[in-house]
């Protein structure tokens, strides 16, 4: 018995890379594989909340600051997180609370000490940008990161840093009262129209500082939106509602995982390949939770659906 185990359990191990129990997760019962997708999706949350709790503490428990570290964190690519996450650092929810007012001044802010307005060539609107930047850094204290922070190799222009940045200032001049909105959202529509903030009107014919393109306009789609519901909205509610111990609102964030859409990434197109069905976003970080979690690192022994094989 112990010889078929450890050769089951080789050849799992041989095959985690490839989404090798694909077939047989898409061959159990849908209520077992509920089961085990379930666990996976808890032990994710659980994962995302020792995030959030260190950016809390962080925060100086301070829930809006906590918000606004969290949102620049999911707000672009994996490349620059630590990037955008730096950048919230050293311009705080509290000082864009005082200055958001003017939309003009926190994009100065946020872009004068992203270091990003560097790189490029200037024109009024820019070096409106650099003189107020100047003039806000003096007041707040504010030091310029290095443009060499943030990786610009092959992004695509809508997941643009420069368009992010943009896209952040006009949600953060616009919502005062970020948490409570977040902690109110229950449907996939609510967590569009929270996030459809129109970034400034320079940036309707901008995707670069100081070079024209055809006239758009730049806000958060409904592909981005999705994901910051996933990683952004339903993470804060879930760890909300787990700090004031309220059951409900933790309810709240597994019912909105499971109304928003499984996420499309190079992950899902595996695990959809081998058959496996994908409802919803509850669905998919649980198989995030598989393949980052216990297939990279060949946890076989210990996965979920490892244990019930080897049985």
């Amino acid at each position: 018995m112990e010889e078929r185990v450890a050769r089951m359990l080789n050849r799992l191990r041989a095959g985690a890379g490839a989404c090798a129990c694909g077939a047989y997760l898409a061959g159990l019962d849908a209520l077992h594989r509920t089961e085990i997708l379930t666990a996976l999706a808890y032990d994710r949350l659980a994962r995302k909340f020792g995030t959030v709790r260190e950016l809390h503490a962080e925060a100086g428990e301070n829930w809006n600051q906590t918000f606004y570290l969290l949102f620049f964190r999911t707000l672009g690519d994996r490349r620059n997180q630590s990037a955008y996450l730096e950048l919230a650092r050293r311009v705080p929810y509290a000082t864009v609370l005082r200055e958001r007012a003017s939309l003009q001044h926190v994009e100065a802010m946020l872009f004068g000490a992203s270091g990003l307005l560097d790189l490029y060539r200037h024109d009024e609107y820019t070096l409106g940008l650099r003189r107020d930047y100047d003039y806000l850094a003096a007041k707040y204290g504010i030091e310029r990161m290095d443009a060499a922070a943030w990786n610009l190799a092959r992004l695509h222009p809508a997941n643009h840093p420069v368009l992010r940045i943009a896209q952040a200032a006009a949600f953060f001049a616009s919502h005062e009262f970020v948490v409570d909105r977040v902690v109110e959202c229950r449907t996939r529509e609510e967590v569009e129209r929270l996030f459809g903030t129109e970034a400034s009107a320079y940036w309707c014919t901008h995707y670069l500082p100081g070079s024209p393109s055809g006239e758009q306009p730049k806000r958060i789609g409904a592909f981005k939106a999705n994901i910051l519901g996933i990683n952004l909205v339903a993470i804060m509610q879930y760890a909300y509602g787990s700090y004031l111990d309220n059951e409900a609102l933790r309810g709240r964030a597994i019912a909105l995982l499971e109304r928003l859409d499984a996420e499309d990434n190079v992950y899902m197109r595996r695990w959809r390949a081998e058959g496996v069905p994908l409802r919803n976003a509850f669905e998919s970080q649980a198989l995030l939770q598989l393949e980052t979690e216990f297939c990279a690192a060949r946890r076989c022994a210990e996965c979920p659906v490892g244990r019930r094989r080897l049985r």
